[in-house]
């Protein structure tokens, strides 16, 4: 992954408005009890070394269209090259942007799609900075509103029939509200849910937590996240240390990264790798790009 600077200045405060630091909504989640989902831990990467080399794809936008049927959503997908050329499945990272990318692309003012390209994997790929060890799609999204649980699974769903999808290989990540959307998808699907790995990055998560078990989870929280705190109302280390004493314990430890004197944007150096090295150490190590660390996982 190429590293690009990092510009730190008030427009952060713009991507993630007041709402993004708002309780997460009080609502009771189903116990999904029959596990239908069982992840492997796979290092080797046993199933991927037969894609083509990404040697630069196109990004291609989706605004919404009067007759848009059943995928509802306005979206960029970044399309590996050779795609169009093979029949592999590929693996497919899911995008869910803040509050302060929302927008409706069948309104107006036109470029309200746009706004998904301020930030994580779709920043990373129209700069030119997208190089992961194996080709994904990249799929980002843009609702006006909160990331519903049913919306993202239903979204997901319209992918897998619209795209060469590896089902085994569907992995989450967002920011701010959108980690808040990765927890609860997730938390309300549980065994259902398609994800075999999720990175939430300076989200709030659900309560309870029974739902978490099935997928590997690793967030990443700034400590002086004045908008959604790390520490208290369910932020990212409450999260953390709940769920991995949860009875019954998740199949995989959830992990957490935290930097210390970094606020709400925490996002920038998790996406290009720049926060390795940055992290407190009392904590999980930000060894390893996210990119890598979720490969390494499939569902059975």
């Amino acid at each position: 992954m190429k590293v690009g600077p990092l510009l730190l200045s008030v427009l952060f405060l713009v991507a993630c408005s007041q709402s993004d630091g708002e309780s997460p909504p009080e609502i009771e989640l189903p116990l999904i009890e029959e596990v239908q989902k069982s992840v492997l831990f796979d290092p080797e990467f046993s199933d991927l070394h037969n894609l083509p080399a990404d040697q630069g794809g196109e990004h291609r936008s989706y605004p919404l269209t009067i007759d848009s049927g059943a995928r509802r959503l306005g979206y960029f997908a970044y399309i590996p090259s050779g795609y169009d050329d093979n029949e592999y499945e590929y693996p497919l990272l899911l995008f869910l942007h803040g509050s302060g990318q929302k927008g409706n692309s069948l309104g107006f003012p036109p470029g309200q799609l746009d706004r998904v390209l301020e930030h994580g994997p779709p920043k990373l790929i129209e700069s030119g900075n997208w190089d992961p060890p194996f080709p994904f799609l990249v799929v980002s999204p843009q609702t006006e509103g909160d990331w519903l649980p049913d919306t993202v699974h239903r979204f997901i769903e319209f992918l897998i029939e619209e795209y060469r999808i590896n089902t085994k290989r569907i992995y989450l990540t967002g920011l701010s509200m959108g980690g808040r959307g990765c927890w609860f998808y997730e938390g309300t699907k549980g065994s259902e849910s398609y994800a075999a790995a999720l990175v939430p990055i300076c989200g709030r998560g659900p309560t309870p937590k029974e739902n978490l078990i099935h997928a590997p989870i690793w967030a990443f929280h700034g400590e002086e996240d004045n908008i959604v705190p790390a520490f208290e109302n369910n932020g990212s280390v409450q999260m953390v240390t709940q769920l991995n004493a949860n009875d019954p314990r998740p199949k995989f430890e959830a992990k957490l990264t935290l930097f210390p004197n970094v606020g709400h944007d925490s996002w920038e150096r998790t996406y290009d790798n720049s926060g390795m090295g940055t992290e407190n150490s009392a904590y999980d190590p930000f060894d390893i790009s996210i990119y890598d660390w979720m490969l390494q996982y499939r569902i059975e």
